[in-house]
């Protein structure tokens, strides 16, 4: 498929791989379905997943209309390309209620929206619990679910880390097949079946990776259970509970500042 934003953007950003070296190991594009709506579901380790995910799907000729958060389509640069590729913007503060009807509306015109389950980037680099959103949509749309993980994204750049970009790194992403909610299922049911499938697919991923730490201090990247210095889930959730405590201090004590003008 070609598009006038879309397709020039995906050249631009493969010759920025490129130029990186960034070695990208893909396995399981031919599950991407080649017509129809589908909602790809991936995990979240990096703020460029949305990227490599995408790449996923080039091979069978198809383009994933992300849904992504609204500041990205308020920004002068990225909002118009956001728009132009057909995106969806998530308002975290507001009417998210659009942003699923826009979605739904896509999945049934045959698009495949991208869908990130955890909401935010998990920490630990581990699967966190999973919002209902993703099997709601596909369930109402009458469109499969497909499990797509990213793995080796966190190296370049993700929360908390600086950009780290060193040629070579490598990319491991796995596509799982796709699967269709049956009429009248649960949402959280399929939901606990899309983690499922897709932490046998982070197995995956994780015992294929063409690559280990770079020295005995870069473990910061490899979750807790197997060696690495990264937070546990239970750490990882901690420490952001603390930071949306903060968040909302401040935000109250702007508020509060604001009314008393």
């Amino acid at each position: 498929m070609v598009e006038p934003t879309y397709t020039p953007v995906v050249a631009l950003a493969r010759g920025l791989f490129r130029g990186l070296g960034i070695r990208f190991h893909i396995s399981g594009e031919d599950n991407v379905p080649k017509t129809g709506g589908a909602v790809m579901a991936i995990n979240h380790v990096g703020y460029l997943d949305f990227t490599f995910a995408g790449l996923a799907a080039r091979e069978n000729g198809r383009l994933v209309r992300f849904m992504a958060k609204k500041e990205v389509f308020d920004h002068k640069v990225s909002g118009p390309l956001m728009r132009g590729m057909k995106h969806i913007p998530v308002d975290r503060y507001g009417a998210g209620g659009d942003s699923y009807k826009l979605a739904v509306t896509a999945l049934a015109a045959g698009e495949i929206v991208g869908v990130f389950p955890e909401a935010t980037i998990s920490t630990s680099y581990e699967l966190k619990d999973f919002k209902t959103g993703a099997a709601r949509m596909a369930m109402e749309a009458g469109v499969p679910l497909l499990p797509t993980v990213v793995w080796g994204s966190q190296r370049i750049m993700t929360k908390g880390r600086k950009r780290d970009l060193t040629r070579g790194t490598p990319l491991r992403i796995v596509v799982g097949e796709p699967f269709l909610p049956a009429p009248g299922s649960d949402p959280v049911e399929v939901t606990a079946e899309l983690k499922a499938r897709m932490s046998v697919l982070l197995e995956e991923a994780i015992a294929t990776y063409p690559g280990g730490p770079r020295s005995p201090e870069d473990t910061w990247w490899v979750p807790a259970r197997l060696g690495g210095t990264a937070p546990t889930l239970e750490e990882a959730a901690a420490r952001a509970a603390e930071v949306q405590a903060q968040r909302i201090a401040r935000r109250a004590q702007r508020d509060a500042g604001a009314g008393g003008v």
